[in-house]
C-alpha cells in the first residue's frame, strides 16, 4: 500500500464559517528570507552608514536617515 509525499489539506473554519487553508512553509520562506534581509539593509544604512563602516562616501546617505536615527535611538553627533 503506497502512502502519499504530500501532506493532506487541512481546512478549518474562522468565526465567520469561511474556509481557512494554512500556507506551506515553503510558500512563506522566501518571502521571510527577503524582508529579514531588506531590513538587515535598512537597520545598517540607519544605524551604521556614514561611520566607520561606510560604504559610500559623503553626508548625502546621513541626511536622508537623520530623524531616523533619532527616532531609533541611534546616536549620530
Amino acid at each position: 500500500m503506497a502512502q502519499s509525499i504530500a501532506p493532506p489539506t487541512v481546512t478549518s473554519t474562522d468565526a465567520t464559517g469561511t474556509a481557512v487553508t494554512p500556507l506551506p512553509l515553503r510558500a512563506v520562506l522566501p518571502w521571510a528570507v527577503f524582508v529579514g534581509t531588506l531590513m538587515l539593509v535598512l537597520l545598517y544604512f540607519v544605524g551604521a552608514e556614514q561611520g566607520a563602516t561606510s560604504v559610500f562616501s559623503g553626508a548625502e546617505v546621513h541626511e536622508w536617515v537623520h530623524d531616523g536615527r533619532h527616532l531609533l535611538g541611534f546616536p549620530c553627533h
